[in-house]
């Protein structure tokens, strides 16, 4: 892969790299909003959500119309979502495995990582 090619894979990736920007996406799944709208959903103040705006829309993720006195915000690039799909099942994936470990009794934990008990030592005192 060229140099160009993961430059704007780096990029795209720094643009979905904020949270607040996510919010938005989240937000925006259902269909078109307007900025009050996504201010009302997402908890971020307007002058935040328009500039988080700005950059999705910049990075070709979003579009945009204008409604009379009002800018409507929509999802042009679909594809966003498998790539947030794939990510959230990779974690959950993650975080389940680890949340068996945690829940499981000690004579399980021992049989699946192959080390002693992990719980405190009690004081006979």
């Amino acid at each position: 892969m060229g140099e160009e090619a993961l430059e704007m894979i780096a990029a795209r990736f720094r643009v979905l790299g904020e949270a607040s920007r996510l919010k938005l996406l989240v937000a925006l799944e259902g269909g078109e909003k307007n900025v009050s709208a996504l201010v009302a959903l997402t908890g971020q103040t307007q002058a935040n959500a328009s500039r988080q705006l700005q950059a999705l829309t910049e990075a070709g993720i979003l579009g945009r119309r204008k409604a009379g006195l009002n800018v409507i915000y929509r999802i042009i690039d679909k594809s966003i979502f498998n790539m947030c799909d794939h990510v959230c099942g990779s974690l959950q994936r993650r975080i389940g495995a680890q949340a068996d470990v945690f829940l499981s009794g000690p004579a399980k934990r021992k049989k699946q990582t192959g080390r002693q008990d992990l719980s405190p030592v009690r004081d006979p005192s």
